[in-house]
């Protein structure tokens, strides 16, 4: 299993981390989803067949891209 914590200025509000728990949860091998909006960060677990590509392009996707690795 891998995990990252990463940076994503764009969450505002606790509706940002819930629609990006829902789209990346809807990801086969995302086991978990933590964020905090006062840090603006998010705490991912995956393991095959996701990827950390896959879950990357996501967050661009929606608008909540990862800028910085922790």
């Amino acid at each position: 299993m891998e995990k990252r914590t990463v940076n994503i200025p764009a969450i505002s509000c606790g509706h940002c981390i819930m629609t990006i728990k829902r789209e990346l949860g809807g990801l086969k091998g995302v086991s978990s989803l933590e964020g905090d909006e006062k840090t603006r960060t998010l705490t991912i677990k995956w393991e095959n067949p996701a990827t950390w590509e896959k879950i990357a392009d996501t967050l661009k996707e929606l608008g909540y891209p990862a800028v910085e690795e922790w």
